[in-house]
């Protein structure tokens, strides 16, 4: 069974694996979405910018038709502080009703000068520019997106915490936002649940934490493996379900195997770029450059999953430092939203 757009493009239905319902009582017939996904308008890596390497090189029609064969019914893209992603898409369906606009914004934490991730969901054009100015302090980003009605939510809450403020201080974060990424695809099981943990105990007063969970697929091979149930047919449907705060995490946690496999990925269609099968993001002389470079650093290639082992050997310890401070009590005191107003 499969339906036809408009361009001719023949697209197969979700199948029906029973994936809907899987973990999820109460919600039969819900509709699903990875609601973290990068295509291949997320921004340049921050690791040797001498080599121009992007941080994922998916198509977004390829994340569409990857994603909706694994059974999701709605599709975004959330690329870090891009919406050129979602707006393709939308060139090449524009009488589609399962594409969510969305964007993953990258913003400072003032105290500690820490990186802050927002998955905005049903962004525009408009709001997007007047993010980008303030993203230097995310309480700024924070108060233009509850006067303008936007549904967002922190991602990977522990993903960028080293320890630079107190523990209590930074978990003030959670009295500001409306949803948190309680499933991320790519975080251990144990940062996961601790963030499912945090929508149900992470605010002593006013409306619970809502619910999301994405993949953080930065290659087609894991769109669509952790996902985001809710009502709602539609995008706009599904939005506001979201916002309502019926969605529930469902799917793959992560690991090393995870980032590292991503990262393999990315280097790949990296090489392929710099020998002419991908996106010509180099030309002349610095293409030359940048081969020879990437021939020299061939016998590296075990360090992304020496890296990526460090890295979620890190995550462990944060969390579980974290999960002390939930156990010790002092918790209640650091996301109680009545010493948490944003500052300007």
């Amino acid at each position: 069974m499969s339906r036809t757009r408009r361009d001719n493009t023949s697209l197969p239905d979700p199948p029906a694996d029973g994936r809907v319902d899987r973990g999820l009582p109460g919600m039969p017939g819900a509709g699903l979405a990875d609601l973290h996904v990068h295509s291949r308008y997320s921004n340049a890596t921050g690791t040797l910018r001498f080599l121009r390497s992007r941080d994922c090189y998916s198509a977004p029609l390829d994340v569409y038709r990857v994603a909706r064969q694994r059974g999701m019914t709605v599709v975004t893209i959330t690329d870090h502080d891009s919406i050129d992603g979602w707006r393709e898409l939308m060139d090449l369906r524009p009488d589609a009703d399962d594409i969510l606009p969305g964007e993953e914004v990258s913003c400072r934490l003032p105290d500690g000068d820490i990186e802050v991730h927002l998955g905005v969901y049903g962004i525009t054009e408009r709001l997007h520019a007047e993010i980008q100015p303030l993203r230097s302090n995310v309480f700024e980003v924070v108060a233009l997106l509850r006067q303008s009605g936007t549904f967002f939510a922190l991602n990977h809450v522990m993903h960028f915490y080293r320890g630079q403020i107190p523990l209590e201080a930074y978990l003030r974060l959670l009295a500001v936002v409306p949803a948190l990424e309680a499933r991320n695809g790519a975080m251990l099981e144990v940062h996961n649940s601790f963030c499912e943990r945090l929508t149900r105990e992470g605010r002593t007063s006013g409306p619970p934490l809502a619910v999301v969970a994405g993949s953080d697929a930065h290659t087609l091979r894991r769109v669509g493996r952790t996902w985001t149930a809710a009502p709602g047919g539609t995008a706009a449907a599904f939005l506001a379900s979201l916002s309502a705060g019926l969605g529930r995490p469902g799917g793959r946690h992560g690991g090393r195997r995870a980032v590292a496999g991503d990262t393999y990925g990315v280097v790949g269609r990296y090489m392929a770029s710099i020998y002419g099968h991908g996106p010509r993001d180099h030309a002349g002389w610095h293409r030359a450059v940048c081969a020879v470079l990437v021939l020299l650093l061939v016998p590296a290639q075990f360090m992304p999953a020496v890296v990526a082992a460090i890295g979620k050997s890190r995550e462990r310890r944060v969390v579980a430092a974290a999960l002390e401070l939930l156990a010790s009590g002092r918790a209640s005191s650091a996301w109680s939203p009545t010493v948490a107003e944003p500052r300007a």
